[in-house]
């Protein structure tokens, strides 16, 4: 097996894959560049106080790769494309023609459904850069703008959402990896500095024991996200003997690779936008002039702010959304089809309704354990800050998931690609 070194001077030799390398660090050098550009007349200290409290803003500021926090031209990120295209796919249980389109017509059907994607980005785009602009004028982050200067910040945001959107799209076919999972990616590891300036300033030389069990429990909660990530579930499959003249063929034993988690990381991206909803009415109700609008308005702020209630509420959609998700995208029909049409059938099983039933129980029974860890680490953090009563010191949550689920699939494909040229 090739040492890591003998694979990096294979990397950097062959000019393809530098080129690719190169283009993929340009292109994210970039992104950082865009998202140190704020929009303009931004309160740094109201700033600083709204994501102090609010939970919901620092967990969506992951998926804008950092640019909120910092309100810049691409404060949304790849959100919008990421969130029409979970529409996308949403729409193919409920239009054949789209579903054709996406499984059954080759590259252009899928080259089409993509397109459609980002056309749907556009509006998307534009209903949450006016949602967030008035949710920050609301909270004197911003200033009172015109009604010019709310649609040039409004379409300046929304620009900056499709550019991301090209620019993840030229990392996917000109460099390595998923171009919009480095940029989420980038945007997560350029915030380390600051999360670990943060922990030098708390640093306490009375709560040693408390880090290194910190540390401890942190290669351990890796080591696990790693292993579920990567879990599959092996459904063996046989293949018939079929005789043509004087050969024979089939009689091979393989197997159906089920995941764990087919899901990744998007049902975090639903429960995430169906908490963020109520925070955004309840923000904007609270600054009616009527009391008893004002009233309710505060009641529901405070049981969102409620760490409990946020815990069980976020763990219970993280689920239930990854029971949705699974169901929308794994067809056990067209699996057992496929078995059938080859020639092939799981043993014990009979092919059709039977083989059906036999795949969904599995992926039934085994998305209930790649939920419930999922809902866990989705609201680690919570319970390490609640138990240390340190802020700075919090291991999992989204951040963690995404992290490991594209140094996986990079370190993957650069292996493909090694190996495609070594042979």
């Amino acid at each position: 097996m090739q040492t890591f070194v003998q694979k990096l001077k294979l990397l950097i030799a062959d000019s393809t894959l530098r080129t690719r390398l190169l283009f993929t660090l340009g292109a994210l050098v970039v992104f950082r560049f865009l998202s140190t550009i704020p929009i303009p007349g931004v309160d740094t200290t109201a700033l600083t106080r709204l994501f102090a409290n609010n939970q919901f803003l620092g967990l969506l500021d992951v998926f804008s790769g950092g640019g909120l926090s910092s309100i810049s031209i691409v404060m949304l990120g790849v959100g919008p494309y990421i969130t029409a295209s979970i529409i996308m796919q949403l729409l193919t249980m409920i239009f054949p023609t789209l579903k054709e389109m996406y499984s059954e017509s080759g590259e252009t059907g899928r080259r089409q459904f993509i397109q459609y994607s980002r056309l749907l980005t556009i509006p998307l785009a534009l209903l949450q850069g006016f949602g967030f602009i008035l949710l920050l004028q609301k909270q004197q982050v911003l200033p009172n703008l015109s009604p010019f200067g709310f649609l040039v910040n409004v379409i300046t945001i929304a620009a900056g959402a499709v550019l991301l959107m090209w620019i993840g799209e030229l990392i996917t076919e000109f460099g390595i990896g998923n171009g919009l999972s480095l940029i989420i990616f980038a945007g997560i590891v350029a915030r380390l500095p600051t999360v670990t300036a943060q922990l030098v300033a708390t640093y306490d030389p009375s709560q040693i024991p408390l880090y290194l069990a910190f540390l401890a429990l942190s290669l351990v909660i890796i080591a696990a996200v790693v292993f579920i990530t990567e879990a599959e579930r092996p459904v063996p499959v046989t293949y018939a003997k079929r005789v043509r003249g004087n050969k024979v063929y089939g009689g091979v034993s393989t197997y159906i690779p089920l995941r764990l988690n087919q899901a990744g990381v998007i049902p975090i991206i639903f429960a995430l936008s169906l908490l963020l909803f109520p925070q955004l009415i309840f923000t904007f109700l609270a600054t009616l002039p009527q009391a008893w609008v004002q009233t309710v308005a505060s009641t529901g702020l405070a049981l969102l702010a409620n760490q409990w209630i946020y815990g069980a509420g976020y763990f219970a959609l993280v689920v239930i959304f990854t029971y949705f998700y699974t169901a929308v995208t794994f067809d056990p029909n067209s699996i057992a089809e496929n078995l059938q049409k080859n020639g092939a059938f799981i043993p014990g099983v009979r092919p059709g309704e039977s083989t059906v039933k036999y795949i969904g129980t599995i992926v039934t029974r085994i998305t209930l354990v790649g939920a419930v860890f999922l809902g866990f680490i989705a609201i680690l953090p919570l319970i390490v800050q609640s138990v240390t009563g340190i802020q700075s010191l919090a291991i999992g949550g989204t951040a963690l998931l995404i992290v490991v689920n594209v140094v996986t699939d990079l370190v993957k494909k650069l292996d493909a690609q090694l190996s495609v040229r070594e042979y």
